[in-house]
């Protein structure tokens, strides 16, 4: 059995905008700093740490355990949102692009961008990989992007829940364990959720 820590980065200008950012490395703003500032205060403890290479995840990553340096992950980097990157759906909503993805369900690919299937199985594969060499008793953070949670969890929780089922704010983290190659949830989501 391994713990694991799953931290979805301190919020950036572009989230507090609510813009589509995936590519586009920002810094945390200072309500994600202050974010980071109050997880960190919990005493949380990792033995390995890993981190999306974005500056966000990164800048969020040292926050929280700054006695340590986070292994980073190219895999888990964010999806690729193409034209939409940077723009908000307000900004969006008139543009036939932007009505022709929103007609997929969200299941299409994003134009010029990466599709939602090949951006999980990236996801999930960095993990896989990753998690068979964490020995057993171990504690792993992942400090990442709402997306690469969501993803990992989609395929390997126990919960069998839909991909947007496990969103998460910025700045909060999930307690979970890893099992015979599946995600057991502690407390039902109860850290997600703390203010």
């Amino acid at each position: 059995m391994i713990r694991l820590l799953f931290v979805r980065h301190g919020a950036t200008e572009g989230n507090l905008q609510k813009r589509y950012l995936g590519r586009t490395d920002e810094s945390l703003a200072p309500e994600g700093r202050r974010q980071m500032q109050i997880l960190s205060g919990q005493g949380i403890s990792a033995d390995l740490v890993f981190s999306s290479p974005m500056r966000r995840a990164r800048e969020s990553a040292g926050i929280l355990f700054p006695t340590q340096t986070p292994v980073i992950v190219d895999g888990f980097r964010e999806i690729d949102f193409g034209i939409f990157e940077g723009k908000t759906a307000e900004e969006l909503w008139k543009t036939e692009a932007y009505q022709a993805w929103l007609a997929t369900d969200g299941k299409g690919g994003f134009p010029e961008g990466e599709t939602p299937m090949a951006f999980k199985r990236r996801c999930v594969s960095a993990f896989l990989t990753l998690t068979q060499s964490i020995p057993e008793g171990k504690t792993a953070a992942f400090v990442v992007h709402g997306g690469v949670i969501m993803a990992i969890l989609e395929a390997l929780c126990s919960m069998g829940l839909g991909f947007y089922d496990y969103h998460m704010e910025n700045g909060k983290m999930l307690r979970a364990r890893l099992e015979n190659g599946r995600i057991e949830l502690d407390s039902e989501r109860e850290t997600a959720n703390a203010p």
